[in-house]
């Protein structure tokens, strides 16, 4: 009796701490695009991987601007192609490949009726810049209207 008592808080501990919910198709393209990000910051900064990102483009990767689709078409075409035979082989730039596939397929096959994009400014995904969508220009004119 103790030991399926035991076993029952066991279990249902275990289910308090999981996720409720398995992840979307938008929370992983989200989580996706931020490790993305995050990769190549890092292979930006790695004195190793230095000499390899001199030749990738700055992105600023936005799963909710239509422009990221061809965006990431172009930075795979890339980092596929790097005229270094060194960096094409290095784990970071081999990730970095990887995880920009998937986004690319998550996007275009997997969850292309799910996502909804807001902007199409491909302008934002090489400098980071984004114009604010159209209801947060409706709020700020709401706001002076006061």
């Amino acid at each position: 009796m103790k030991l399926g008592l035991a076993a029952l808080v066991c279990f249902s501990s275990l289910v308090w701490l999981s996720e409720c919910a398995p992840p979307t198709c938008y929370s992983r393209a989200l989580d996706l695009s931020k490790e993305i990000m995050t990769l190549l910051d890092k292979i930006h900064t790695y004195h190793r991987t230095k000499t390899c990102a001199e030749i990738l483009p700055t992105i600023f990767l936005d799963v909710h601007n239509s422009c990221i689709t061809t965006k990431l078409r172009d930075i795979l075409y890339v980092v596929l192609n790097h005229p270094s035979q060194y960096c094409r082989k290095r784990p970071r730039m081999v990730l970095l490949k990887r995880k920009i596939q998937n986004l690319h397929t998550i996007i275009t096959r997997i969850c292309y009726q799910d996502l909804v994009f807001f902007t199409d400014d491909c302008g934002a995904i090489d400098t980071g810049n984004t114009s604010p969508y159209y209801a947060e220009d409706r709020l700020q004119l709401l706001q002076e209207d006061r």
